[in-house]
């Protein structure tokens, strides 16, 4: 069995894009990805790397970080957030692995639904 656990912001970032342009159904069918950067890089601060939106309003942005992801709900507070999710603040939520993206999808689904 691999150990292999992705831990890199920027990863991390491509992996939550790619699964939020990849749903098509309930909720999520009407997001997607806009203003992406292709040139962010992780920064101790936070990179601002796209927005999430929803049925044309943004409703997120995802920032990148060298070991971690924030994706801030614009409007709104994260409900309860399982397993490798961790809630910075009310609207700010932190992926830290590339395991964290389904969880964090899940999360947006029902702070959305």
């Amino acid at each position: 069995m691999v150990d292999r656990r992705i831990t890199d912001g920027a990863r991390i970032g491509q992996l939550l894009a790619s699964e939020l342009t990849g749903l098509r159904r309930g909720v999520l069918g009407a997001v997607s990805v806009v203003g992406a950067d292709p040139d962010a890089e992780p920064s101790p601060t936070g990179t601002e790397a796209y927005r999430v939106s929803h049925d044309g309003t943004v409703v997120a942005t995802v920032s990148l970080y060298p070991e971690h992801v924030t994706l801030c709900l614009h409007d709104g507070t994260w409900p309860e957030t399982p397993g490798e999710l961790t809630t910075v603040s009310g609207d700010q939520l932190r992926i830290q692995s590339g395991a964290g993206v389904k969880r964090a999808v899940d999360a947006l689904r029902d702070a959305l639904g």
